[in-house]
Protein backbone atom coordinates (compact mmCIF):
# COMPACT_ATOMS: atom_id res chain seq x y z
CA UNK A 1 0.00 0.00 0.00
CA UNK A 2 2.52 2.20 0.75
CA UNK A 3 4.70 1.70 -2.35
CA UNK A 4 1.85 2.10 -4.43
CA UNK A 5 0.74 5.79 -2.41
CA UNK A 6 4.57 6.55 -3.65
CA UNK A 7 4.30 5.76 -7.17
CA UNK A 8 1.42 7.90 -7.66
CA UNK A 9 2.62 10.89 -6.27
CA UNK A 10 5.59 10.08 -8.65
CA UNK A 11 3.71 10.13 -11.67
CA UNK A 12 1.18 12.51 -10.66
CA UNK A 13 3.89 14.85 -11.08
CA UNK A 14 5.40 13.18 -14.03
CA UNK A 15 2.11 13.98 -15.64
CA UNK A 16 2.32 17.57 -14.56
CA UNK A 17 5.73 17.80 -15.85
CA UNK A 18 4.90 16.17 -19.59
CA UNK A 19 1.77 18.29 -19.75
CA UNK A 20 4.43 21.16 -19.88
CA UNK A 21 6.87 21.97 -22.53
CA UNK A 22 10.05 20.11 -21.34
CA UNK A 23 13.93 19.75 -22.65
CA UNK A 24 15.06 17.21 -24.90
CA UNK A 25 16.97 14.99 -23.78
CA UNK A 26 19.18 12.42 -25.99
CA UNK A 27 18.50 9.02 -25.57
CA UNK A 28 22.14 7.93 -25.17
CA UNK A 29 23.83 10.32 -22.95
CA UNK A 30 26.25 12.82 -24.09
CA UNK A 31 28.94 13.32 -21.18
CA UNK A 32 31.09 16.22 -23.53
CA UNK A 33 27.60 18.28 -23.64
CA UNK A 34 26.17 20.09 -20.99
CA UNK A 35 22.77 19.46 -19.39
CA UNK A 36 19.87 21.75 -20.24
CA UNK A 37 18.95 23.78 -17.36
CA UNK A 38 15.74 22.74 -17.05
CA UNK A 39 13.51 24.22 -13.81
CA UNK A 40 13.66 22.44 -10.98
CA UNK A 41 10.28 20.56 -11.54
CA UNK A 42 11.24 19.18 -14.20
CA UNK A 43 14.61 18.27 -12.56
CA UNK A 44 12.92 16.76 -9.79
CA UNK A 45 11.06 14.22 -12.49
CA UNK A 46 13.67 13.01 -14.74
CA UNK A 47 15.72 12.79 -11.35
CA UNK A 48 12.95 10.47 -9.91
CA UNK A 49 12.56 8.21 -13.23
CA UNK A 50 16.54 7.72 -13.27
CA UNK A 51 16.10 6.63 -9.10
CA UNK A 52 13.57 4.62 -9.56
CA UNK A 53 15.72 2.72 -12.96
CA UNK A 54 18.54 2.26 -10.15
CA UNK A 55 16.33 0.40 -8.27
CA UNK A 56 15.87 3.14 -6.03
CA UNK A 57 13.02 3.05 -3.07
CA UNK A 58 11.63 6.78 -3.43
CA UNK A 59 8.98 8.57 -1.07
CA UNK A 60 8.14 12.60 -1.80
CA UNK A 61 7.36 14.40 1.41
CA UNK A 62 5.52 17.43 1.05
CA UNK A 63 6.86 18.42 4.20
CA UNK A 64 9.26 18.07 7.08
CA UNK A 65 6.62 16.91 9.19
CA UNK A 66 5.29 14.51 6.36
CA UNK A 67 8.60 13.35 5.94
CA UNK A 68 8.88 12.27 9.95
CA UNK A 69 5.49 10.14 9.22
CA UNK A 70 6.39 8.16 6.13
CA UNK A 71 9.55 7.83 7.93
CA UNK A 72 7.63 6.12 10.92
CA UNK A 73 5.45 4.24 8.89
CA UNK A 74 8.28 2.48 6.72
CA UNK A 75 10.17 1.74 9.77
CA UNK A 76 7.69 -0.31 11.45
CA UNK A 77 6.80 -1.85 8.23
CA UNK A 78 10.06 -2.20 7.46
CA UNK A 79 10.99 -3.69 11.28
CA UNK A 80 13.79 -1.37 11.49
CA UNK A 81 14.31 -1.61 14.84
CA UNK A 82 18.01 -0.46 14.62
CA UNK A 83 18.32 2.67 13.05
CA UNK A 84 21.49 4.26 13.54
CA UNK A 85 21.44 8.60 12.66
CA UNK A 86 24.88 9.98 13.77
CA UNK A 87 24.24 13.40 12.77
CA UNK A 88 23.38 15.77 15.55
CA UNK A 89 20.84 17.79 13.66
CA UNK A 90 19.04 14.64 12.40
CA UNK A 91 19.34 13.12 16.00
CA UNK A 92 17.27 16.22 17.67
CA UNK A 93 14.73 15.85 14.37
CA UNK A 94 13.96 12.59 15.37
CA UNK A 95 13.88 12.96 18.85
CA UNK A 96 11.80 15.74 18.64
CA UNK A 97 9.63 13.77 16.13
CA UNK A 98 9.59 10.72 18.90
CA UNK A 99 11.13 8.06 16.20
CA UNK A 100 13.61 6.13 18.08
CA UNK A 101 17.44 5.87 16.57
CA UNK A 102 20.66 4.48 17.60
CA UNK A 103 23.65 6.94 18.15
CA UNK A 104 25.83 4.31 19.55
CA UNK A 105 29.20 3.61 17.95
CA UNK A 106 29.59 0.58 19.74
CA UNK A 107 26.93 -1.58 18.82
CA UNK A 108 27.37 -0.67 15.06
CA UNK A 109 28.79 -3.46 13.66
CA UNK A 110 26.14 -5.65 15.63
CA UNK A 111 23.45 -4.36 15.14
CA UNK A 112 23.25 -1.85 11.98
CA UNK A 113 20.42 -2.60 10.21
CA UNK A 114 19.94 1.08 8.81
CA UNK A 115 21.16 4.69 8.69
CA UNK A 116 20.04 7.52 7.95
CA UNK A 117 21.88 10.42 6.99
CA UNK A 118 21.72 13.71 4.19
CA UNK A 119 23.97 14.40 1.34
CA UNK A 120 25.54 16.57 -0.71
CA UNK A 121 23.29 16.79 -3.79
CA UNK A 122 21.16 14.97 -6.02
CA UNK A 123 22.16 14.56 -9.77
CA UNK A 124 19.39 14.59 -12.18
CA UNK A 125 21.35 13.42 -15.13
CA UNK A 126 22.52 9.70 -13.16
CA UNK A 127 19.73 9.78 -10.53
CA UNK A 128 22.69 9.11 -8.18
CA UNK A 129 23.19 10.91 -4.90
CA UNK A 130 26.49 12.70 -4.02
CA UNK A 131 27.60 11.76 -0.19
CA UNK A 132 30.85 12.83 1.52
CA UNK A 133 32.49 12.23 4.22
CA UNK A 134 32.24 15.68 5.75
CA UNK A 135 28.89 15.08 8.02
CA UNK A 136 28.91 12.99 10.70
CA UNK A 137 27.52 9.97 8.86
CA UNK A 138 31.00 9.80 7.29
CA UNK A 139 31.29 6.84 5.60
CA UNK A 140 30.32 3.73 7.38
CA UNK A 141 26.87 4.61 7.43
CA UNK A 142 26.21 5.04 3.81
CA UNK A 143 28.29 1.61 2.67
CA UNK A 144 27.64 -1.15 5.87
CA UNK A 145 23.64 -1.13 6.99
CA UNK A 146 21.75 -3.41 4.64
CA UNK A 147 19.38 -0.18 4.38
CA UNK A 148 20.71 3.13 3.92
CA UNK A 149 18.03 6.00 4.22
CA UNK A 150 18.49 9.52 2.90
CA UNK A 151 16.97 12.86 3.59
CA UNK A 152 17.37 15.50 0.69
CA UNK A 153 15.41 18.31 -0.32
CA UNK A 154 14.24 19.29 -3.90
CA UNK A 155 16.45 22.44 -3.48
CA UNK A 156 19.10 20.11 -3.33
CA UNK A 157 18.91 18.89 -7.20
CA UNK A 158 21.48 19.68 -10.01
CA UNK A 159 21.76 18.82 -13.45
CA UNK A 160 24.99 17.04 -13.50
CA UNK A 161 27.92 15.83 -11.80
CA UNK A 162 29.90 18.54 -12.67
CA UNK A 163 27.58 20.77 -11.08
CA UNK A 164 27.72 18.75 -7.58
CA UNK A 165 31.31 18.91 -8.00
CA UNK A 166 30.93 22.95 -8.19
CA UNK A 167 28.43 22.86 -5.26
CA UNK A 168 31.44 20.93 -2.73
CA UNK A 169 33.74 23.25 -4.45
CA UNK A 170 31.89 26.23 -3.17
CA UNK A 171 30.56 24.45 0.35
CA UNK A 172 33.98 23.59 1.32
CA UNK A 173 36.66 25.87 -0.63
CA UNK A 174 40.02 24.33 0.40
CA UNK A 175 38.58 21.92 3.13
CA UNK A 176 37.22 19.62 0.48
CA UNK A 177 35.95 16.32 2.05
CA UNK A 178 38.55 13.31 2.20
CA UNK A 179 35.70 10.74 0.41
CA UNK A 180 33.14 12.59 -1.93
CA UNK A 181 30.93 9.41 -3.11
CA UNK A 182 28.45 8.94 -6.11
CA UNK A 183 25.57 6.23 -5.12
CA UNK A 184 23.49 5.22 -8.24
CA UNK A 185 20.67 2.20 -6.13
CA UNK A 186 21.68 -0.32 -4.12
CA UNK A 187 24.59 -2.34 -4.04
CA UNK A 188 24.83 -4.59 -7.02
CA UNK A 189 26.75 -7.54 -9.01
CA UNK A 190 26.50 -9.72 -11.71
CA UNK A 191 30.46 -11.02 -11.60
CA UNK A 192 28.81 -14.95 -10.46
CA UNK A 193 27.38 -16.69 -13.30
CA UNK A 194 26.12 -13.40 -14.39
CA UNK A 195 23.03 -13.81 -11.71
CA UNK A 196 22.84 -9.92 -10.12
CA UNK A 197 22.76 -10.10 -6.73
CA UNK A 198 21.69 -6.90 -4.72
CA UNK A 199 23.47 -6.05 -1.67
CA UNK A 200 27.07 -7.30 -2.67
CA UNK A 201 29.08 -4.70 -1.42
CA UNK A 202 27.20 -2.40 0.37
CA UNK A 203 23.35 -1.91 1.26
CA UNK A 204 20.51 -3.95 -0.23
CA UNK A 205 18.41 -0.62 -0.60
CA UNK A 206 18.31 3.20 -0.66
CA UNK A 207 15.73 4.56 0.05
CA UNK A 208 15.37 9.19 -0.68
CA UNK A 209 12.89 11.04 1.31
CA UNK A 210 12.97 13.68 -0.69
CA UNK A 211 11.16 17.00 0.71
CA UNK A 212 10.03 19.56 -1.33
CA UNK A 213 11.07 22.81 0.23
CA UNK A 214 10.38 24.87 -3.26
CA UNK A 215 8.04 27.71 -3.20
CA UNK A 216 5.35 26.63 -5.37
Amino acid sequence: MYEAKTKEIVLRRVREALAKPAPFLPPTPDFTSPLHHANTDDLSVIFVENFLKNSGTFFYCETEEDFFDQLYTFKHEQKLDHLFVWETNLQKALYQAGIEYNDSEQDFIAKAQASLTTCEALITRTGSILVSSANAGGRRLSVYPEVHMVIAKASQLVPDIKDGLQHLRIKYKENLPSMVSLVSGPSRTADIEKTLVMGAHGPKQLVLFLIDDLPH
